[in-house]
């Protein structure tokens, strides 16, 4: 079939490359020329792992190609979805549909034969009808368009794999027609066996809310209990543990830490609770706000430990933060609770450098006022504290041992709970977690002379050397 893919972010691009992959021919648009002329010479405008490759693939074979026209794109495709961004409306929980709105009022004018419109984009429920009204007023008149929405549930990191191989499909439709059109652009995954589940709009735009509202709520049950714990001296990993046993529950998402951020989960409770007010049903999820609350606190608490290892305040300190993006295998950086920690401490007058693997450059058009080193030695150089803020790969493979010789003092905030802790300490570290007991004594000094116990500029420059152990992953 015929595909267009207007909107060529994370959500756009990946799909336009898949659907190119599995044998349709996709004309990806957006009015961003520059990010066109990339995807054009198969350079993705955003790390994901996979995604080069399938992009290269499909160029080469001559099925997928950009454009930034809106004409164009009406008269090369029978589908047409829709992958722009949803953000939070400025001062609103509300989500901020101009954009979804500018593809309709652009694509429909040069709309001039039968075509199916298929949102992804998250939206509030009620926006296929609404969109199905706004059409009927701008299509020309011989023109049959229908609209369906078809939610992506995409993992940044996983985005490829996410949509080759989704763990569902769901779809909103009003015909047998819209269903049938669907069933054929995903046929190598229904051949696949992959669940399809063919509903109304409404549902189909509710599954992706009520789905990152649910994963929201895990992950901020598990981070209340964590505070619980670290008041009354409980290890919330292993309750954790024993709550993942149960079949009812499930381990995944029960990791307590530093919270959710992103483009996603925060942006869509906050509009979900929104549209729930307008519908008039605002108690039935009123949790959220709660849930939301107790992600955001998670930040404060965790520049709250930081603070009290470095004596009660920042000013005067270096401070190592180790991840930028808000979750690893990614380049985003939007809503970062790793950045929002790191300004934070620099609010309050803290030297604070920052390293990632991915997200250095969009972390500095973000937050210029930080300091951004390229790896990790450089960073932790004369550190007063480490704080593990992203859980990327590469940190689980640092020598505490060897980084310890270059920081004033070692001491390690591990606010993602994925560092061996008992590795750390038995090299000298201090070792801070949330909702994890810390031990009893403060660990011996290093033998062989490490840097001094002390915040002072005046530490001792170590001789270089790798600062990634050799262990396995």
């Amino acid at each position: 079939m015929r595909l267009t893919v207007i909107g060529t972010g994370y959500l756009g691009a990946v799909h336009a490359a898949c659907m190119a992959d599995i044998g349709h021919e996709v004309l990806g648009v957006d009015v961003d020329a520059e990010k066109i002329r990339a995807l054009t010479e198969g350079r993705p405008p955003f790390f994901e792992p996979g995604l080069d490759d399938v992009l290269t693939r499909a160029i080469g074979s001559g099925r997928l190609r950009f454009s930034t026209s809106l004409s164009e794109a009406a008269a090369f495709g029978e589908v047409h979805f829709v992958c722009v961004g949803t953000p939070q409306q400025a001062g609103s929980n509300a989500a901020d549909l101009r954009y979804v709105d500018a593809v309709i009022d652009g694509l429909a004018p040069h709309l001039t034969r039968p075509c199916l419109i298929v949102g992804k984009s998250t939206v509030p429920v009620g926006t296929t009808p609404r969109i199905a009204a706004r059409l009927r007023g701008l299509v020309p008149a011989a023109a049959d368009v229908e609209v369906a929405w078809n939610p992506e549930f995409l993992r940044e990191g996983f985005a490829v794999e996410d949509t080759l191989r989704p763990d569902r499909l769901v779809v909103g439709v009003t015909s047998p027609r819209a269903d049938r059109t669907l069933r054929e652009v995903y046929a190598p995954m229904l051949d696949a066996d992959i669940p399809y589940i063919s509903t109304d709009p409404a549902t189909a735009e509710l599954v992706k809310v009520a789905a990152n509202s649910f994963l929201a709520t895990k992950i901020s049950f598990i981070n209340a209990m964590a505070e619980v714990c670290d008041a009354a001296g409980a290890d919330v990993s292993t309750l954790a543990d024993a709550l993942g046993h149960d079949t009812r529950i499930g381990r995944r998402f029960l990791n307590a830490g530093l919270g959710f951020g992103g483009g996603c989960l925060p942006k869509d409770i906050r509009a979900f609770t929104a549209r729930a007010r307008e519908l008039g049903v605002e108690e039935a999820v009123s949790f959220l706000s709660q849930v939301d609350d107790i992600n955001l606190r998670q930040r404060s608490r965790t520049v709250t430990i930081a603070r009290d290892l470095v004596g009660g305040a920042f000013s005067g300190h270096r401070i190592t933060v180790l991840g930028a993006t808000f979750k690893p295998n990614s380049d985003d950086v939007r809503d970062s609770p790793a950045l929002a920690v790191a300004a934070a401490i620099h609010r309050e007058g803290g030297e604070v450098r920052v390293h990632d693997p991915e997200g250095i450059y969009n972390a500095c058009v973000a937050h210029p006022e930080l300091r951004y080193e390229a790896d990790v030695l450089t960073a932790c150089r004369g550190a007063d504290v480490v704080l593990h803020l992203t859980e990327w790969s590469q940190y689980r493979q640092v020598d505490p041992v060897k980084l310890a010789r270059v920081v004033c003092a070692p001491r390690l905030v591990d606010a993602r709970n994925n560092l061996d802790a008992s590795l750390w300490r038995s090299a000298g570290w201090t070792v801070r977690a949330l909702g994890r007991p810390a031990p009893a004594t403060v660990p011996a000094p290093l033998r062989g002379g490490g840097p001094a116990q002390s915040s002072a500029r005046g530490c001792p420059a170590p001789a270089e050397g790798a600062v990634l152990s050799r262990a396995p992953k």
